[in-house]
């Protein structure tokens, strides 16, 4: 009588490479082979979770779970997924160059920017760290110059044409004491924040969480501060969550522009940045110019392609909305035609009910 053997072999590779998301685990499934006309369950090694037939080839009972739970969330709402353009070869923001190593689109504001390679060299952590801090004091900054030079008083302000107090343009004894005061304020903020931890916070175990499947920290500049709970307003997820994150880099990266040229322009030139400026006087241009973007966008976009840049296409969502309109004009132009025909009937038969009336009075009195 022949025997049969089934042989159950699982095992948990860890992942200690910088290749593999931090804190996630191999998925093994059964395969069967024949072997002495005996079947044999032997190991088999999924494809990568990112790949087409990760969830063609996998499926509940496959699955390995630990403490219960599923290792690896494939759900991106649920989870950050790891790298959303790094199978290019080249950078998305410079075409030009090879992609960096480590920047693959997994975090919030990776557009594969690094021409010096300083990603390589130094903590990815601590760099967006420091550039999320940079930015929000960008973007106080951004809105409080201009406004010091608006409505602030001349005696804190810096020569005959009162431009704003900056290292560029030089402090008074009160301004440089105030500067000391916030910038020092900022500096024991720093401090104290540096090396915190954040994880066992409400919004840290939830970053903790949200990231899981990238590495096994949470996100750069969380301070667990949101009282009015706008961090989710694009949606309670992983996902509108990150949205949040990249619209506020993005906002942070242009307000470090343009700090920067408001530096550089009142030093070159001496006078403030809102003398004779559109952006800080009532106009009319600045509205028109505003609505001329908007009504651009709203039908148009602006494509490149592998031949030629900054093609104009009126897009997708351009067309319905012209067919919109159109369809809105022509059932207003009818219903108008409509009106004026009704008002018209209405009048001819008013016309003829005075000739009546009239007629009518004319034979009494004869």
């Amino acid at each position: 009588m022949k025997t049969s053997s089934f042989i159950l072999v699982l095992f948990l590779a860890q992942n200690a490479n910088a290749f593999a998301p931090a804190g996630s685990s191999k998925i093994i499934s059964l395969c069967s082979v024949a072997t002495n006309n005996a079947e044999i369950e032997v190991p088999k090694v999924l494809p990568d979770e990112n790949s087409l037939k990760y969830e063609e080839e996998v499926n509940a009972e496959q699955k390995w779970k630990v403490n219960g739970e599923d290792p690896l969330i494939l759900d991106p709402r649920k989870r950050v997924q790891t790298g959303r353009y790094n199978n290019r070869d080249m950078s998305l923001s410079v075409p030009f160059l090879k992609r960096p190593a480590n920047l693959d689109g997994s975090h919030a504001g990776d557009v594969g920017f690094d021409p010096l390679g300083i990603s390589e060299e130094s903590d990815l952590y601590t760099l967006m760290e420091a550039e999320i801090r940079h930015a929000r004091l960008a973007m106080l900054a951004v809105v409080g110059w201009p406004l010091a030079e608006l409505v602030g008083p001349n005696f804190l302000l810096q020569g005959p044409n009162h431009i704003a107090p900056s290292v560029l343009n030089g402090f008074s004894p009160v301004s440089f004491l105030a500067m000391a005061v916030i910038f020092g304020g900022f500096g024991f903020f720093e401090y104290t924040t540096s090396l915190r931890r954040t994880d066992d916070k409400e919004l840290g175990m939830i970053h903790k969480e949200d990231m899981a499947n990238v590495w096994k920290y949470g996100v750069p500049g969380d301070y667990n501060f949101d009282p009015l709970g706008l961090y989710s307003m694009f949606g309670d997820n992983a996902a509108g969550r990150k949205g949040m994150r990249e619209l506020e880099i993005a906002h942070g990266r242009w307000a470090m522009v343009g700090i920067s040229l408001f530096a550089a322009l009142e030093a070159l030139t001496g006078h403030p940045v809102v003398e004779n400026n559109m952006f800080f006087h009532p106009n009319l241009v600045l509205p028109l110019l505003g609505i001329a973007y908007l009504s651009f966008g709203f039908f148009y976009e602006v494509k490149n392609n592998d031949q030629y840049l900054l093609q104009i296409e009126m897009s997708s969502e351009g067309k319905s909305r012209t067919e919109s309109i159109k369809k809105s004009l022509t059932d207003t132009v009818e219903s108008t035609q409509d009106t004026f025909k009704f008002l018209s009937n209405g009048s001819e038969m008013a016309s003829k009910a005075v000739s009546g009336l009239k007629e009518k009075i004319e034979g009494i009195t004869s």
